[in-house]
């Protein structure tokens, strides 16, 4: 009989993040990539009720390492780190405006110009 060999690669596993960390995580994260975070996002994308969401975000907002605006359209609350606000609303112009002239530009490919019938 052949003997087995212990498992050398099993370590003690730290013990994983807990919510509010992971939700400030991911905001920090997308921040830092020139995104915003919508709240509602939290509930569903986090697994959590939206009244426990509500709640990780007011304690990020006490914390002071994030600040948060409603959207003129929609008027959903949005998150992003402290002193960032402004950086990312232009990144968010930009994008869309980028995307406007790409939609632009392909309806213009797609339509055929019309012939001058001589007379």
């Amino acid at each position: 009989m052949s003997e087995r060999k212990p498992y050398r690669n099993f370590k003690k596993r730290e013990p994983s993040m807990t919510t509010e960390q992971k939700v400030e995580s991911f905001v920090k994260r997308n921040s830092q990539s020139g995104f915003f975070t919508k709240v509602s996002t939290i509930s569903y994308k986090f697994d959590v009720s939206e009244d426990m969401a509500w709640n990780i975000v007011g304690e990020l907002l006490s914390s002071g390492d994030f600040e948060s605006m409603h959207d003129d359209y929609t008027g959903e609350m949005k998150l992003c780190e402290t002193g960032k606000i402004y950086v990312t609303l232009d990144l968010e112009q930009k994008r869309k405006r980028a995307k406007y002239q790409a939609g632009k530009k392909n309806q213009t490919k797609d339509k055929p110009k019309p012939n001058k019938a001589n007379s």
